[in-house]
């Protein structure tokens, strides 16, 4: 790419906000240009709005510290800087919507971390590796939008990355019934130790909403386009128990699998190792070359060893056995802001990119 696009990034001060600006230092094809936040931090430049609450390890990049903070709310103003916008802004679902499909309407790509359009019929919600087809139903959501360039595009929910990709793995096999436990870092939540000093040596076994989200947020990564719509798979059937743990980076699952098929221990693992798609076809500048590793160690997959496989981008799956009840059982992690949330975003990005659908303005 000759010239790098210029990219916004809205919600820039919170935890996945800072997570985009780490992951974008240095990217060959983006630059931010802008940061966009709540109206409390517009006109402060990033360095100060943000002040002692950057949340990553490596140091915030220089480029952004002295990049004035607009208000996230003046959409015209914000997406006259950029070619296209990441979507990190914390706010009510309804005003998520609202406001993502405003910039969109602008003209402006987006490209989402949140919740708020995963459901919405002609907005894709993709894994790159998985479902990249249903990009193509963003020509529909222009029509509706009225747009030629603009339209909104959104990545799943973190904690499916350590399961969804491998019964995709699995497709040939025909998973039918999923039982799973996913054991989630507090960075899922926004948070880290010091803002939430009663998780350490601490178990809480609701998180709001998740559960729903990681029973069903795969049928729709499998389902199909249908009359400018997407419409969500019917199997397998997933049920799902969703615990927030001590550990600040890194989603852990711990699956069950009934098959249709009969299927070997040495066919699953062989599935995983050579699963790739189109991220790794393309080397495009985020896409992990091994998407999925397989672990023969009794004790790993860990989240002090593993989670930053392939840079937080690869997922790592280990203790692979049968099982007395289901027919096989795994444990997968994946690193939850990373490949689950803005590193996801990006590759997302990447592939809109190098499939003509985000352009310089």
């Amino acid at each position: 790419m000759e010239k790098k696009l210029r990219v916004g990034v809205l919600g820039a001060t919170g935890m996945v906000g800072q997570r985009f600006i780490s992951l974008l230092e240095n990217h060959p094809w983006y630059e931010v240009v802008t940061v966009a936040a709540s109206p409390r931090s517009a006109g402060k430049t990033y360095e100060e709005a943000v002040g002692g609450r950057w949340k990553m390890t490596t140091p915030m990049p220089e480029a952004v510290k002295k990049l004035v903070v607009m208000n996230v709310n003046e959409v015209e103003a914000v997406a006259a800087s950029v070619d296209f916008v990441f979507s990190a802004v914390d706010m009510s679902k309804d005003e998520i919507k609202a406001i993502e499909e405003a910039y969109a309407k602008t003209e402006t790509p987006v490209v989402s971390n949140n919740s708020a359009h995963r459901w919405t019929p002609d907005v894709p919600m993709v894994v790159p590796e998985i479902n990249p087809e249903h990009f193509e139903v963003i020509k529909d959501q222009r029509k509706r939008l009225g747009t030629e360039r603009g339209f909104i595009a959104v990545k799943p929910n973190c904690s499916i990355q350590s399961y969804a990709p491998v019964l995709t793995a699995w497709k040939e096999f025909e998973p039918y019934e999923v039982v799973a436990t996913t054991y989630q870092a507090i960075s899922g939540a926004g948070k880290t130790f010091k803002d939430w000093p009663e998780m350490v040596e601490n178990i809480i076994p609701y998180i709001g909403g998740e559960e729903e989200k990681s029973e069903q947020e795969p049928l729709r990564l499998w389902g199909k386009i249908e009359n400018g719509q997407i419409v969500k798979a019917s199997s397998p059937v997933i049920t799902c128990q969703c615990i927030r743990v001590p550990v600040l980076n890194g989603h852990t699952a711990a699956v069950f699998v009934k098959f249709k098929k009969k299927v070997t221990k040495e066919e699953l693992i062989d599935r995983l190792v050579k699963f790739k798609g189109l991220p790794q076809e393309l080397k495009l500048p985020s896409a992990p070359s091994q998407f999925i590793q397989y672990l023969e160690e009794d004790n790993r997959p860990q989240v002090t060893m593993d989670v930053d496989f392939e840079n937080g981008m690869g997922i790592s799956v280990g203790r692979l056995r049968e099982d007395s009840v289901y027919d096989y059982k795994f444990v997968g992690l994946s690193h939850n802001t990373v490949r689950g949330a803005a590193g996801g975003a990006v590759l997302c990005a990447e592939l809109l990119t190098a499939q003509g659908y985000i352009q310089a303005k």
